[in-house]
């Protein structure tokens, strides 16, 4: 994986194939609109923290995309992803971004719509 001048091992030992996060629980029950305001809230103000919006825009994207295409979608945007799971990640320059597991799965705990 790598651009033009990248060195192949340095690239190969930070990245992970990606795989799904834990199972996990919120501190409350939500509902699926709960969790989708909050998914929301977390993207519209991610990229205000710092990074590139092009970056945010591609974790966005995979992290609601299912794992094959998500692998596509950051190993073409140069996403180094040291925790398999994409709770965090860097981008080419060393930036940093975290995601929380409340953007990358649902909860336990989630209320379902009957």
């Amino acid at each position: 994986m790598g651009c033009a001048g990248s060195t192949p091992a340095k690239g190969d030992e930070n990245t992970k194939k990606l795989q799904k996060p834990k199972p996990w629980k919120h501190t409350q029950q939500m509902t699926r609109a709960q969790l989708k305001q909050m998914r929301d809230e977390f993207w519209d103000t991610a990229p205000h923290y710092g990074g590139q919006k092009e970056i945010w825009d591609a974790l966005r994207a995979a992290a609601e995309a299912d794992l094959d295409l998500a692998q596509a979608i950051v190993d073409s945007a140069g996403i180094i992803i040291p925790n398999a799971d994409m709770t965090l990640c860097y981008d080419e320059r060393g930036a940093k971004y975290e995601l929380p597991k409340y953007v990358l799965s649902e909860p336990t705990n989630l209320i379902r719509d009957s």
